[in-house]
């Protein structure tokens, strides 16, 4: 893998062949991040402290494109190092608080022009969400929350950015499918059943009428669980709207209670949204998973891929 750094004024340097690194890649939340450290010759040009942007390139394909947040020069007995560590594109919007405003009647473009694009973000092609009427912006929210209630809520896509540091608003795309198989080089697979977290009931209530609706996840209800939430609606919302919150926060928190996560000798072999099939003899939770969030990696092991995997339709 080879990476690069860039300044405010964007320059670029190619940074020295790494002795260790680590990219993370989510489906949109968390942020992505990565970190990496390499041999450090002092008398280099390129000074960490001006650095501003990072990417990484394998194979001559763009692997990562993202915003440094901390460098460090360290002298030890194994010579001069240095570690660069930051987050994806994301952390643009993540970092900056949104103006308040109403829409009227709010466009794609409106959110992009207004929330995305002064951070110097571009979007994929392909997104064709629908405008959301009176949709209301909170003074003090993040560009990130924006974009997300925007898409997600009302659009029902769950907003990413790809390697190339674009936002991404379409659903994901099934055309990519790793099979894990007895033939795999496997470094780990477990299975984690964490309760913590997931809710077994959501009430919905209406400020102004103050109706409630209750949606409850049974299975886990019958499973002893026991975890309520209270929602209360900022406008006036029809049955459907009060609903649809509620059956989302339930399903949304359902996404972690079964948790596989498998580590294979191999980068770059998946990314999220990615499906990913089980087929490993004497392992009782064989099937269909989709990647949630791949973290690739190499140290004094070699190379590596941590796929943390969910249902095939997990909500994020």
């Amino acid at each position: 893998m080879t990476a690069y750094v860039t300044d405010a004024g964007g320059r670029r340097w190619t940074l020295p062949p790494a002795a260790a690194w680590r990219l993370e890649y989510t489906a949109g939340t968390p942020c992505d991040s990565f970190w990496l450290r390499c041999p450090w010759d002092g008398s280099n040009e390129a000074r960490p402290e001006s650095w501003v942007g990072f990417a990484a390139e394998q194979d001559g394909e763009r692997v990562f494109t993202g915003l440094v947040d901390e460098c460090e020069v360290s002298v030890d007995g194994r010579g001069s190092l240095l570690e660069v560590s930051g987050r994806g594109m994301a952390a643009r919007l993540l970092d900056n608080e949104a103006l308040g405003q109403d829409y009227l009647n709010a466009t794609q473009e409106d959110i992009l022009r207004d929330h995305v694009t002064p951070y110097g973000i571009a979007a994929a092609p392909g997104a064709a969400l629908s405008p959301v009427a009176q949709f209301s912006v909170t003074t003090g929210s993040s560009e990130w929350s924006v974009v997300y209630d925007f898409a997600r809520y009302y659009g029902g896509v769950a907003p990413r950015f790809d390697r190339e540091g674009r936002l991404v608003l379409t659903g994901w795309k099934d055309s990519r499918e790793l099979v894990v198989d007895d033939r795999t080089s496997l470094i780990s697979l477990l299975r984690r059943d964490r309760r913590y977290g997931v809710l077994s009931q959501v009430l919905v209530r209406d400020r102004w009428s103050g109706r409630v609706e209750a949606v409850n996840n049974a299975a886990f209800q019958r499973a002893g669980g026991q975890a309520r939430r209270v929602i209360t609606m900022p406008t006036r919302s029809s049955y459907k709207t009060m609903r649809y919150s509620g059956q989302f926060q339930l399903n949304k928190s359902a996404a972690g209670l079964v948790q596989v996560e498998l580590t294979v000798g191999q980068a770059f072999c998946a990314w999220p949204g990615d499906l990913v099939t089980l087929r490993r003899t004497g392992w009782d939770w064989n099937g269909r998973y989709r990647a949630a969030q791949v973290t690739v990696g190499m140290d004094e092991g070699g190379c590596w891929s941590r796929l943390e995997l969910a249902a095939p339709d997990f909500v994020v």
